[in-house]
C-alpha cells in the first residue's frame, strides 16, 4: 500500500470508514422527526410528499455512485472522496437556507450526490486492503459502529427540534462533513498504489462495467442488496407516519426507531464473530430464509388485525426482522465485490449505483402506498425478501456451474 502519511491502526481505519458511511445514515435518520415540520413550513402539498425529503437524497446517491468509482480508479481514492464531501456540504447549506420545498428537494439531491463519493470510494478502499471473509469481517465491524447512528440520530434530531428549527439539523450535517474531510485529509493514507491506477477513459469504464454486470455472482448479489435495501427505504419513508401518527408515540418515536436499529447493530456484531467460521454464504442464506418466512407469517397476522397489530407486536416483529436483514448487508457487499478486486473502483460504483437504483425504484412506490396501516410495509418486506432469494439462488447456481465446468 502506498502511503501519504504514517500508517494508521485498523481500529482508526474502521472508525473513519464508519463515520464516512454514516454521512448517509445521518442525512436520513436525523431528518425523520422533522419531516412533518419541513413539509408544513415549506408548503408541501400532499402528506406523503414529506417522503421526498428522503427519496430525493437516495436519487442523488444513486446517480453519484456511478461517477466517483471510476474517478477514484484514476486519481486515487482520496481526491474523489474530497469532491464528494464538498458536494455534500454544499447541498446541506442549500437545504438549511432555503424557504422553498422544491429548492430543498434539489439541495437534497445534491447532498445525496455528494454522499455517494465517500460511500462508494470508502467501499473501494476497504476492498483495496481486504478480500473475502476478511473484508466481510471488517465491514461487519464498520456496520457495528455505523449502526449507532440510526440508533442515536433520530434522538439527536428530536433534541435539535427542542432548541432550534429543522434547519439546525442541516447545519449539523455540514459540520460532520467538515470533520470527515479533515480526518480523511490528515489521518488516512492513500490505499490505491499509483501503479494500480488506470487512465480515466470511457473505454475502461465500459469494459469494467460490462465485466461487473456479466459476472453472475456480482450481479446477483447486487440485485439482492437492492431488493433488501428497497424494503428499508419504504420503512424509512413511512416510519415517522407509522410511529407518530398511526401509533401515536409522539416524541417516543426516536426510542422505537432506535430499538429497531439496534437489531441491525446486534446482527453486525454477531456476523463479525461468526462469518470467519461459517462463511458469508451460509450465514446470509439462513438469514434471508428466516426473514422471508417471518415477513410472510406476520403479513397474515396484520391482515387479520386490519393492518393495526399492537405496537409491541409490530416492534418485536420489526426488531427480529432487522436482525436477520442485518446479517445480509455486509456479506452481500463482500460477495458482490469478491470477484472484482482488479477493478474495485468501477465495480463498487456499478454495484452501489445499481443496488441503489433497484432500492429506490422498489422502495419509493411501496412507501407511497402507505394508507394508515402497516400492511403495505410488511408486504413490501415479504416481496423484496422473496425477490432477493431468487436473485441469490440464481447467482449461486451460476457460481456452482462454473466451479464444475472442466478447464
Amino acid at each position: 500500500m502506498t502511503t501519504t502519511g504514517p500508517q494508521r491502526s485498523s481500529a482508526e481505519f474502521i472508525a473513519l470508514i464508519a463515520l464516512t458511511f454514516s454521512l448517509i445514515a445521518m442525512s436520513i435518520d436525523s431528518m425523520l422527526p422533522a419531516l412533518g415540520d419541513i413539509a408544513n413550513d415549506l408548503g408541501a402539498r400532499d402528506p406523503n410528499d414529506r417522503q421526498l425529503v428522503l427519496t430525493a437524497f437516495f436519487g442523488g446517491l444513486t446517480l453519484g455512485q456511478f461517477i466517483y468509482g471510476p474517478i477514484s480508479d484514476s486519481t486515487g481514492r482520496k481526491p474523489a472522496m474530497y469532491a464528494g464531501i464538498i458536494c455534500f456540504i454544499a447541498g446541506g447549506l442549500i437545504c438549511a437556507l432555503t424557504h422553498d420545498f422544491t429548492t430543498l428537494i434539489l439541495g437534497r439531491v445534491l447532498q445525496g450526490f455528494g454522499a455517494a463519493g465517500p460511500r462508494i470510494v470508502a467501499m473501494a478502499m476497504v476492498r483495496d486492503l481486504y478480500a473475502g471473509r476478511a473484508m466481510a469481517r471488517i465491514m461487519s465491524f464498520v456496520m457495528a459502529v455505523f449502526i449507532l447512528v440510526p440508533i442515536l440520530a433520530p434522538s439527536i434530531g428530536q433534541l435539535m427540534l427542542l432548541f432550534a428549527s429543522w434547519r439546525g439539523i442541516f447545519y449539523g450535517l455540514v459540520i460532520v462533513g467538515i470533520i470527515d474531510f479533515l480526518w480523511l485529509a490528515t489521518r488516512q493514507e492513500e490505499t490505491l498504489k499509483p501503479a494500480d491506477r488506470v487512465p480515466l477513459s470511457l473505454g475502461h469504464i465500459l469494459r469494467a462495467t460490462r465485466e461487473a454486470l456479466s459476472n453472475r455472482v456480482t450481479l446477483g448479489y447486487t440485485l439482492a442488496t437492492g431488493f433488501v435495501f428497497g424494503a428499508f427505504i419504504s420503512y424509512l419513508g413511512t416510519s415517522q407516519q407509522i410511529f407518530q401518527e398511526q401509533y401515536g408515540t409522539g416524541k417516543l418515536f426516536a426510542l422505537f426507531f432506535g430499538i429497531l436499529a439496534a437489531g441491525i447493530g446486534l446482527a453486525s456484531i454477531v456476523n463479525a464473530k461468526l462469518v470467519m467460521r461459517f462463511g458469508m454464504r451460509n450465514l446470509s442464506k439462513w438469514a434471508l430464509w428466516s426473514a422471508c418466512l417471518l415477513s410472510v407469517g406476520f403479513l397474515g397476522v396484520a391482515y387479520l388485525l386490519d393492518g393495526h397489530p399492537p405496537l409491541w407486536a409490530f416492534v418485536s416483529f420489526m426488531t427480529v426482522l432487522f436482525f436477520f436483514n442485518g446479517l445480509l448487508f455486509g456479506n452481500y457487499n463482500a460477495l458482490a465485490m469478491e470477484p472484482m478486486g482488479h477493478i474495485a473502483g468501477v465495480a463498487a460504483a456499478v454495484t452501489g449505483s445499481l443496488s441503489s437504483l433497484v432500492a429506490v425504484s422498489a422502495g419509493t412506490p411501496i412507501g407511497r402506498l402507505y394508507d394508515g396501516t402497516v400492511i403495505p410495509l410488511i408486504a413490501g418486506f415479504a416481496c423484496m425478501g422473496l425477490a432477493a432469494l431468487l436473485a441469490t439462488e440464481w447467482a449461486e447456481r451460476g457460481r456452482r456451474a462454473l466451479a464444475i465446468t472442466p478447464s
